[in-house]
């Protein structure tokens, strides 16, 4: 059994969707106070836009595009504790659906506002919430190798990390990349490849209280936000499969230890992410409802070819598209939990 020490995931985690009304309005129901929201239009063409605490409210990077990070003073102006404040920015406050819910927030818990980590050769400043293992990390990267301190107090999973002040590409690393010395790029499909400089610069992997990482792979001395995540059991979970190119019953089944509340998916080579949840469409099988991280792209909808079985202990892909099924292509994951099999108190989670 997946036992864990949170019963509740979604006071750490939560999916949100809400109508957009053009206007300021207080989107709640996310069921905490957010210190990571990520926000995406599914039935307009328009950026994902991302916002941390430790950033500030305002302050607004894209996944989809290399591009620095923008003030936009309509656009997300407070975190709240049900949620979270927008103004009225198109993007992300949009009116009109075809979808009746026409935006999709994801929401995780850090640690509210950010203390300074002196873990690194550098100085950080790190908000982290360690019972789910995740930390967002700003820091003001010098020229070469530097040392940055993470907050998780175990060996991350997962950092993605982005530069702030000029246009650069999102770094996505984790070991089932074939090691650290790999990574792939979240703005973009392109395949893994090897790239040392972003968390491997000093030729060590990422350790329980810093990662290494090259300033001068990235761009000029300046800031960098990172977001770094640990394996929680029963809550969390990353790695990697192999698709099949099968139908369900037949899809490939890949085992959490939850019933997934969001996951994101990469093939390692040219395709790409995949970003499904339980909200979309709400608590029903086939998830057919998808959206991709490195895109700007409308929600695809009903895809036969691009559908996923949200289980009691994990998830199933189902059909042959390169996005989340080819057969013998190797595909890496994010996964978080809706409920956990069974809860530190012995209470069997409900499935779907």
């Amino acid at each position: 059994m997946a036992y864990t020490t949170i019963n509740k995931s979604s006071e750490h985690m939560n999916p949100v969707l809400y109508t957009g009304n053009s206007s300021t309005q207080a989107v709640t129901g996310v069921g905490f106070q957010p210190d990571w929201t990520w926000l995406k239009a599914r039935s307009e063409s328009a950026s994902h836009e991302i916002f941390d605490v430790v950033r500030g409210v305002t302050k607004t990077i894209n996944s989809n595009t290399n591009n620095a990070e923008a003030t936009q003073a309509d656009s997300l102006t407070s975190f709240d504790s049900d949620g979270f404040t927008l103004g009225s920015n198109g993007d992300l406050n949009f009116n009109g659906s075809t979808y009746g819910n026409s935006m999709v927030g994801w929401n995780w818990k850090a640690g509210g506002t950010a203390s300074t980590n002196t873990d690194g050769s550098i100085d950080s400043q790190v908000s982290v919430n360690t019972d789910a293992g995740f930390s967002v990390v700003k820091y003001t990267a010098p020229s070469g190798v530097s040392t940055i301190g993470h907050g998780l107090g175990v060996v991350p999973n997962v950092i993605m990390l982005k530069v702030l002040d000029e246009a650069g590409a999102w770094f996505f690393g984790m070991p089932e990349l074939n090691g650290w010395q790999n990574r792939l790029i979240l703005n973009s499909t392109g395949s893994s490849t090897t790239e040392t400089r972003a968390f491997y610069a000093n030729g060590s992997a990422p350790t329980n209280t810093v990662w290494s990482t090259d300033q001068n792979s990235m761009g000029s001395p300046g800031d960098v936000v990172a977001y770094c995540f640990a394996e929680k059991k029963g809550f969390s979970k990353f790695g990697k499969y192999v698709g099949n190119g099968q139908d369900t019953p037949n899809g490939v089944f890949t085992y959490l230890g939850f019933t997934p509340a969001f996951i994101l998916i990469k093939a390692t080579d040219i395709n790409s992410w995949v970003m499904v949840d339980n909200k979309r469409p709400a608590d029903s099988n086939p998830v057919d409802d998808s959206l991709a991280a490195d895109s700007s792209a409308v929600e695809t909808t009903g895809n036969a070819d691009t559908t996923f079985d949200f289980l009691s202990n994990g998830f199933r892909t189902n059909g042959n598209s390169g996005n989340n099924n080819s057969s013998g292509q190797e595909y890496i994951y994010m996964a978080f939990a809706e409920a956990p099999i069974v809860g530190s108190n012995n209470v069997p989670a409900n499935a779907r």
